[in-house]
């Protein structure tokens, strides 16, 4: 069975400047089977209600700007997966979620971006969930249960966002060594909840957790760890670290 990841996704910049995190991502392809296809919640489509991608070539949406002409050249021409898009649908359905197909949704930097480091010939069909956002950690971690089934059928299951987001206090000249004592607290806190499955602490992570809303000023970058952990089974750790002095990277297995 294929277990569920949390991918901290970081910045555009990644697909160009993979650092740590594109050999950590590309070992943790290369440790698992090849997967029939992705289902992958990104922080880039937050949404009022439940969406699934049902495309069958959604396009490469470089959904950023300021950034240099070779990244906004890439793309991710991965086949979309209409009839794995309406099974989502109805498992989702079935457990009182429901869920809208939308045929017209491309891939965003947080869909893309970290599946071209993991799957760089863009050959396994995808699927998104859009991320209703405002409904915090608990839809999606039932979200995350309504679809873990899809694990037994070699279906790749992905939350993608960050363990720490907070763009403004991000130190643009930092090196890889230097970690801000609030972030590296904070990722500190959930990597021990999660060890210990905690989930009433992590639902509750904004007032307990330490420097909660600092790390996530909103916390859609947040959310798909949720997915990712309702979804799988025992937390581990595939990478860990910190770019730009906050933002965190980290990569975690569940299952």
């Amino acid at each position: 069975m294929f277990p569920s990841l949390f991918i901290s996704h970081g910045s555009p910049m990644l697909a160009l400047e993979p650092g740590a995190s594109g050999p950590a991502l590309a070992r943790l392809a290369n440790e698992l089977p090849t997967p029939k296809a992705i289902v992958i919640i990104s922080a880039h489509w937050e949404s009022r209600d439940l969406r699934v991608s049902s495309g069958q070539n959604p396009e490469t949406w470089h959904d950023f700007g300021g950034f240099p002409a070779a990244l906004f050249a890439m793309q991710y021409p991965a086949p979309g997966a209409p009839q794995l898009a309406a099974e989502v649908a109805e498992l989702l359905a079935a457990d009182g979620l429901p869920a809208t197909l939308d045929d017209r949704r491309p891939f965003d930097h947080g869909v893309w971006v970290p599946l071209s480091l993991m799957y760089p010939h863009a050959n396994i069909p995808v699927v998104q969930v859009s991320l209703p956002s405002q409904a915090g950690p608990e839809l999606q971690t039932r979200i995350g249960h309504a679809l873990s089934s899809l694990r037994e059928q070699g279906v790749l299951l992905i939350g993608s966002g960050s363990i720490t987001h907070n763009l403004r206090e991000l130190d643009w000249h930092a090196g890889p060594e230097s970690v801000e004592p609030w972030a590296l607290a904070f990722r500190d806190w959930m990597v021990d909840k999660l060890a210990a499955n905690d989930e009433a602490a992590l639902h509750d992570y904004r007032r307990q957790a330490p420097h909660a809303v600092r790390s996530h000023p909103s916390d859609e970058h947040l959310l798909p760890l949720y997915f990712a952990r309702g979804a799988g089974g025992d937390f581990s750790i595939a990478h860990q670290g910190f770019t730009l002095g906050a933002l965190g990277m980290d990569i975690y297995r569940f299952g």
